[in-house]
């Protein structure tokens, strides 16, 4: 077998429901620093801003990233990886399949 992964493992939900976690994580830090949150007559006052942001930059992350998902065929889901995906299927001006014409 190929060292190459293929597109379903590069999918993995747990893996995308922790980049969306990590990106809700920064942003409640940043909301919490930004608002005064280590002041101590702010700091409880930032915790629901902070929370708010942060499920919110959770939800959108983890659409966005779903939303994403959904341009990927399924039948190429096997397929393993070794380029670009969003690469034309062209290779030095000539279509996979079809013959070269300067090779006649």
């Amino acid at each position: 077998m190929t060292d190459r992964p293929t597109r379903r493992e590069l999918m993995r939900p747990v893996q995308l429901l922790g980049v969306a976690f990590v990106c809700a994580l920064f942003a409640a830090v940043v909301t919490f620093v930004s608002t005064g949150g280590f002041q101590a007559s702010v700091g409880v006052l930032a915790l629901p801003l902070t929370a708010i942001i942060g499920g919110v930059t959770f939800i959108v992350v983890l659409l966005g990233l779903s939303l994403l998902l959904l341009a990927v065929d399924p039948a190429q889901v096997q397929k393993p990886v070794d380029r670009a995906v969003l690469l034309d299927d062209l290779v030095d001006g000539v279509a996979d399949g079809e013959p070269d014409a300067s090779r006649d």
